[in-house]
């Protein structure tokens, strides 16, 4: 039986709200790379059952791997707390994945969710200097 959850859009916002800690593996059938991944994290799913290890098929599910932008696959994403907090493309070896995952479960969240805050209130400043048409060199 499969550790893993196949991700649709239609699951996709359910799973990652109702779950405080998400991997997501984007791939496709006709990709080799990920076809070597598949076994690894197959592995790591079973190794860490009370994490949610997830699947999205590219070719099955365009939007989703467009609304992420998924450029290359296979692509692996980790969301905790409803925020990603890596995304990266490339086939992992066992040990890195492992090491990840040991990673992605120390952060902390509170610390994470400061750093988005200060990030977004850091665009949002820059975006309204930028609208207010300051001083541009004439």
């Amino acid at each position: 039986m499969s550790s893993t959850v196949e991700l649709t859009k239609e699951n996709f916002d359910q799973t990652v709200t109702e779950n405080d800690f998400v991997l997501i593996d984007f791939w496709a059938s006709w990709c080799g790379p990920c076809r070597q991944f598949a076994p690894v994290y197959e592995k790591a799913a079973e190794e860490n059952p009370d994490l949610v290890f997830a699947k999205v098929d590219t070719e099955a599910e365009p939007e989703l791997a467009a609304a992420f932008n998924i450029q290359s696959i296979p692509t692996l994403m980790i969301v905790r707390d409803r925020v990603a907090v890596y995304a990266q493309p490339g086939a992992l070896p066992e040990a890195a994945l492992t090491d990840l995952i040991g990673q992605a479960r120390r952060l902390d969240m509170d610390e994470v969710r400061r750093e988005v805050a200060a990030q977004e209130a850091q665009q949002a400043q820059q975006a309204q200097q930028g609208s207010q048409g300051g001083p541009q060199g004439q």
